[in-house]
């Protein structure tokens, strides 16, 4: 995934920049994905990361090369944390446009182990996917064909329906997969499932109105939180189930939990962000 490439610039400082796309924007979770890549290269490897927090700061100039600097906070017997702000020039100015924090672990024996069951679903293989939804729903569809090179998706339902959903059954949910083939690093993997943690969790927000982004909404991410709970390859498919418990004063809170394709229960995401009306 070349999203995760950066270049080693200095003692603790990467640098990572932005593929193009015909969007020409930084998407959020290649920063945070690419932050926590540079947490994880000051890391030893016996210890994985199992758990992040981040805020976005500012939006990001696709433009421009993205630094990534990063501060070995803590270096304990079982936990390593690492601190990451990712900086930009603007007009001559050095300014942080992102901030995170991940905390690695060796792992122990667990006294307690129980997950959350994956739905009932069917699976991906026969499924609509981006081609599918992009041609039905050509403008809103742009956004998705710029991200269809590097994640491939699978909609169980149409993500501009119309149609509000409402209690109890607000949840939404898709199947993904990086596309290609990843190395057999866990530490990749894990990047990888953060850039795509992403792409549809502040849509949650959006359900209850139905009708999914379009011209007249806009949205922003505020922070992005994931919490690792077992190893999963981020290149065969996982499911992502999305929902909203709350949204008040223009933001939305937004859960997602992830379940490998055997049932596994891997991981868990929080999101908070910006929905506002253009109209």
């Amino acid at each position: 995934m070349v999203v995760l490439d950066l270049e080693e610039r200095g003692q603790d400082l990467y640098v990572g920049t932005t593929p193009r796309t015909p969007l020409q924007r930084i998407f959020g979770g290649q920063v945070a994905a690419q932050a926590l890549t540079a947490a994880n290269a000051t890391v030893s490897g016996d210890r994985a990361v199992h758990s992040l927090h981040s805020y976005f700061l500012r939006p990001g100039d696709p433009h421009e090369e993205i630094r990534y600097e990063v501060d070995r906070i803590r270096e304990g017997r079982s936990f390593s944390t690492r601190r990451v702000v990712a900086r930009q020039t603007r007009k001559g100015a050095d300014v942080a446009i992102f901030a995170l924090t991940a905390d690695f672990t060796a792992g122990e024996r667990p006294l307690v182990e129980h997950s959350l069951p994956m739905p009932e679903v069917p699976g991906p293989e026969a499924l609509p996917g981006l081609a599918e939804v992009a041609a039905a729903h050509p403008e809103q569809g742009a956004v998705l064909r710029a991200l269809e090179r590097a994640v491939e998706q699978r909609y169980l339902v149409d993500p501009f329906d119309p149609t509000p959903r409402l209690p109890p059954h607000t949840a939404s949910r898709v199947w993904f997969r990086v596309a290609g083939r990843l190395p057999d690093d866990d530490a990749v993997h894990a990047a990888a499932l953060t850039f795509v943690s992403d792409l549809t969790l502040l849509s949650a927000g959006l359900a209850r109105i139905g009708g999914g982004w379009s011209g007249t909404t806009v949205g922003a991410s505020l922070d992005h939180a994931i919490w690792f709970h077992r190893p999963v390859r981020a290149d065969e498919w996982f499911l992502y189930e999305t929902d909203s418990p709350a949204a008040a004063s223009g933001r939305a809170l937004c859960f997602g939990q992830i379940w490998a394709a055997d049932g596994t229960h891997v991981a868990t995401a929080v999101q908070e962000g910006l929905i506002r009306s253009l109209e």
